[in-house]
């Protein structure tokens, strides 16, 4: 899929397509309200509202984010509601039957707060994000709701599952894919050997798919 990416935003890759697998295996219920977390291109979104969807919002920190799902879904027909702003932002404000996302996962040394690393950096256990994100899913998922979230297992997928469950949510992963550290996790190989979070020579990260619903 053709996707305009102004600098500074996500390159859609491995993480983003095995989330768009997982989606496609389920299906959208038609008529379906989603919910695009840390939106980037907006591809999930415009995937979501091409398979059914009848409103998919997407949200982003980044204005360079929200410009582009914005634009991305305008030239597919896709009508989405772009914002800007934090996930939690959203909550009280109404419950959505899928959410989908792909949020900063990558373990670093810090939390930028500004930049390109925004993208993908998520401070020392790299759940600066997903621990946040597992805690509001809950007050966002409608009744029969599904979400389907994509990170690396070296953020540890069962302190996802285990917060998704103790959140009252079932939860499973879903889907699995092995592939070759990319430019980011190569730069960081020695930090993360020393870490603890790769094995010496490891040259390769686990995506995971984590799939929750909730009762």
């Amino acid at each position: 899929m053709w996707l305009w990416r102004p600098p500074g935003v996500y390159r859609p890759q491995e993480d983003t397509w095995l989330a768009a697998e997982a989606l496609s295996v389920a299906g959208v219920p038609e008529g379906a309200r989603v919910l695009d977390v840390c939106t980037g291109t907006g591809v999930l979104g415009v995937l979501a509202g091409l398979a059914g969807a009848r409103e998919v919002t997407a949200v982003d920190r980044s204005r360079r984010a929200v410009v582009a799902a914005w634009c991305n879904a305008r030239v597919r027909g896709v009508p989405i509601r772009v914002r800007r702003g934090d996930f939690g932002d959203l909550v009280g404000a109404g419950t959505y039957d899928v959410v989908l996302a792909n949020p900063p996962y990558v373990p670093a040394p810090s939390t930028p707060e500004r930049g390109r690393a925004v993208a993908w950096d998520a401070g020392p256990d790299g759940r600066s994000v997903l621990d946040r994100l597992c805690a509001v899913l809950p007050l966002l998922l409608a009744d029969k709701g599904m979400a389907f979230i994509v990170h690396s297992a070296l953020a540890d997928e069962d302190r996802t599952l285990h917060q998704l469950r103790g959140g009252g949510l079932k939860a499973a992963v879903v889907a699995r894919r092995v592939v070759p550290f990319g430019p980011v996790l190569r730069g960081r190989a020695e930090w993360l050997r020393a870490k603890g979070f790769v094995e010496p020579g490891r040259d390769q990260e686990e995506l995971v798919v984590v799939r929750a619903d909730a009762a």
